[in-house]
């Protein structure tokens, strides 16, 4: 019922940056807890990101982008980012963005698949050398 379409995805080289938009259809975005996923080649889909419901006042982000990513989200637009910087080889993957209809943000299930309702299709991301 809700899609979800992920942008912004490309080629970028070591230590650039790179901004992934997630807009949502519907009306109710902003009662929707939003991740962001990335699977690499051969490897399981792996958290990266979450932001809270409403304001998106609490978030959460995986060991290896902390301090390098910031997950936002603008309700009146219905669209969540991702601003990724200084871009190692290790982040190329497809990136995928998550929607959980739930709303409330719980550490422990959010970095997990589970909670989430709807999916993108995934833009690619490609950090070069």
């Amino acid at each position: 019922q809700v899609q979800l379409v992920e942008s912004g995805g490309g080629l970028v080289q070591a230590g650039g940056s790179l901004r992934l938009s997630c807009a949502a259809s519907g009306r109710t975005f902003s009662r929707y807890t939003m991740g962001w996923f990335r699977q690499a080649p051969g490897k399981e889909r792996e958290f990266v990101a979450a932001i809270s419901s409403w304001s998106g006042s609490i978030t959460y982000y995986a060991d290896s982008v902390k301090g390098r990513f910031t997950i936002s989200r603008d309700n009146a637009k219905n669209t969540v980012y991702l601003q990724m910087n200084a871009l190692k080889s290790e982040d190329t993957a497809v990136y995928y963005c998550a929607a959980d209809s739930e709303g409330a943000l719980h550490t422990r299930v959010v970095v997990t698949t589970d909670p989430y309702d709807y999916w993108g299709q995934g833009t690619q991301v490609t950090v070069s050398s």
